[in-house]
């Protein structure tokens, strides 16, 4: 299968472990058509600049079928980015959470990860020449994000963290991540697995596409919104699941020698969902493998995007 021309080449290229071959249809602009129509003009604006916003959503096989895990928070962050992008979208959120579980049904996917993405459409060169936009909507299998066993060792990365002075970090704006790109490929070029990013500060901010939590004295530790970091969804769904488990969890600052001596530590994301980190800069985490409360909190999180769990039922959208 050839790769299609347009906006959605370079957004797969940020997942590699995506299996193109299992997509079947996408819905652009309101309609079904195969991975290999969905083409654009190569010319388009937002495959030139970076002028895309997109989501990442899971839908899991669940107790009672196929479950989309907190579908309405993320439409609601799809056009809260477009928002602050001042990026028009021609649909409703109401349309395009219709259109993610038809786009689900009609793949007959169990299990995968849906990602909406908007884009402009024109194709007149200049920077601030944008006007029509489209949406489209892509089921691809993912599986586990890090395919690694035990735990990830991460490097802080020399690159700083995008703050809201430079590019809006709250948006997930296509460009945004040029910056983590860079952070992630330095990482691997030193051995690591993922990078960390600092802020302009040298608090510790996030990976180049998850939150990060540390495990300090049996307490969750976690950047807070003033680290310039995406409010992740997956970041609020484990903040609350651990304080229904009457776990502690503390935002706020997080300085990094904390990377160095915390007890455990944990990336979130929805590609990462709850992913071990068991190294920084060639230092142990903790004991050098995941810790209790990080093992606890991922079973947690599996009960509760599964629908095995009796709380938290009301952020499954089953299909």
């Amino acid at each position: 299968m050839r790769w299609a021309a347009g906006p959605l080449a370079p957004l797969m290229l940020i997942f590699l472990s995506l299996q193109i071959l299992d997509m079947r249809y996408v819905w652009f602009d309101g309609k079904f058509v195969t991975f290999e129509k969905a083409t654009v003009n190569v010319l388009v604006h937002s495959l030139q600049y970076g002028s895309g916003v997109f989501e990442g959503i899971r839908a899991y096989k669940a107790r009672n079928g196929t479950a989309i895990f907190r579908l309405e928070d993320h439409v609601k962050r799809f056009f809260n980015s477009a928002k602050i992008y001042s990026m028009p979208i021609k649909f409703t959120p109401q349309q395009i959470s219709k259109a993610i579980i038809d786009t689900v049904k009609k793949n007959g996917s169990a299990e995968c990860y849906i990602r909406p993405f908007a884009f402009y459409t024109n194709t007149s060169l200049g920077v601030s020449n944008v006007d029509e936009t489209s949406v489209i909507i892509a089921t691809v299998d993912m599986g586990k994000y890090f395919k690694k066993e035990g735990g990830l060792k991460c490097k802080v990365s020399s690159w700083r963290r995008i703050n809201s002075s430079i590019l809006p970090p709250e948006a997930k704006g296509s460009g945004n991540y040029l910056n983590s790109l860079l952070a992630s490929l330095e990482a691997k070029k030193a051995g690591a697995d993922e990078a960390i990013l600092l802020t302009f500060d040298g608090y510790v901010a996030e990976g180049p596409g998850e939150n990060i939590f540390l495990v300090e004295d049996n307490k969750l530790v976690t950047p807070s919104k003033e680290a310039d970091i995406l409010l992740g969804i997956t970041r609020d769904s484990v903040i609350k699941i651990a304080e229904s488990m009457g776990i502690e969890v503390e935002e706020r600052q997080v300085h990094q020698e904390e990377l160095e001596t915390c007890d455990e530590a944990f990336f979130t994301g929805t590609a990462a969902e709850i992913t071990p980190i068991v190294e920084i800069n060639g230092i142990k985490v903790g004991k050098g493998k995941p810790g209790p409360i990080t093992k606890t909190l991922m079973q947690a999180y599996d009960d509760v995007v599964r629908g095995n769990s009796e709380e938290f039922q009301e952020w499954l959208t089953y299909v």
